[in-house]
């Protein structure tokens, strides 16, 4: 794999999406039901901000990423499509109705997400820890999965999410230490192995994620595997970057099924409990479908 200068300007036009991307999910009535709860309680979710493409798939069974703290993030990381800009004021009450809505949902396996909130002391931190006392409240049984920022590397803000005790602490480092400066330009891959390393010292299941097809090497993908397994990384996901907008980052090549189906195999080699990895997997794509021994 060679490394490209990624530039946005110079590449407008798409590639073709292969075929083993080019997947239909018919709507059902799951979807419908969850779309319409998020509506009444006002709550927004990662599948559609994101653009992820296995939403019909996720929300027909009945599952879906909840995402807190907003829809605009403050940072501007090049290959995400969720709204950047000035957050609107902090909503106090939507730990309560994430909460019902997992509860409504009867959901095994809760997960949380959030966009960036840097202008806040805590990041965000004390709302996380929230969302997941209410669900407790609500429904002891749910496995809660949590997928957070860096909070600019405080220590103390990863520690109030620590304090709540979430089965799952998930950080994505995204991709390889070189691409960082054009990825997540607002982000440094030390600190995101640090939060990591900071949550399994205390005892939590840990979680991350890379997208493939961005001018990555071989040799640095490797390198990243072998530095979460540093820190004991339990659980890592593996998925092919899509384009959400022509002003979006490009994608550099399409990667095929066997070549995640490799990828699977040497995380599992390196001692990852679970590697999840394929074209359209997610951060919480089957997420509760993974397991820790």
């Amino acid at each position: 794999m060679k490394p490209v200068q990624i530039d946005v300007e110079e590449n407008t036009k798409r590639k073709p999406r292969p075929e083993w991307l080019k997947i239909k999910v018919p709507l059902g009535t799951k979807f419908s039901e969850i779309r319409r709860l998020m509506d009444e309680q006002r709550l927004n979710t990662v599948c559609e901000d994101a653009r992820c493409p296995n939403m019909e798939e996720c929300w027909n069974r009945g599952t879906a990423t909840f995402m807190i703290l907003g829809d605009i993030c403050t940072r501007s990381c090049g290959f995400c499509a969720v709204k950047t800009g000035r957050p609107l004021e902090l909503d106090t009450d939507e730990p309560r109705r994430v909460a019902e809505a997992v509860e409504r949902m009867r959901l095994r396996h809760a997960v949380i997400t959030s966009v960036n909130r840097d202008e806040l002391p805590d990041g965000g931190a004390t709302i996380f820890a929230e969302t997941i006392r209410a669900i407790r409240d609500r429904l002891p049984e749910c496995r809660i999965e949590v997928l957070t920022p860096d909070f600019q590397g405080k220590r103390e803000a990863v520690q109030i999410v620590i304090d709540a005790r979430t089965d799952i602490f998930n950080h994505n480092m995204e991709t390889v230490p070189r691409l960082y400066r054009r990825v997540r330009p607002q982000a440094k891959y030390q600190r995101s192995l640090d939060v990591l390393q900071m949550c399994k010292e205390q005892g939590l299941i840990t979680k991350t994620g890379i997208m493939l097809g961005l001018g990555e090497e071989e040799a640095e993908i490797l390198q990243v595997m072998k530095d979460l397994r540093a820190v004991n990384v339990d659980i890592m996901t593996l998925g092919q970057y899509l384009q959400p907008t022509k002003k979006h980052l490009p994608v550099d090549r399409y990667v095929t099924p066997e070549e995640f189906a490799v990828w699977k195999e040497r995380g599992l080699g390196l001692g990852f409990s679970h590697v999840e990895s394929g074209p359209l997997v997610r951060s919480s794509y089957h997420a509760d479908e993974q397991t820790v021994i």
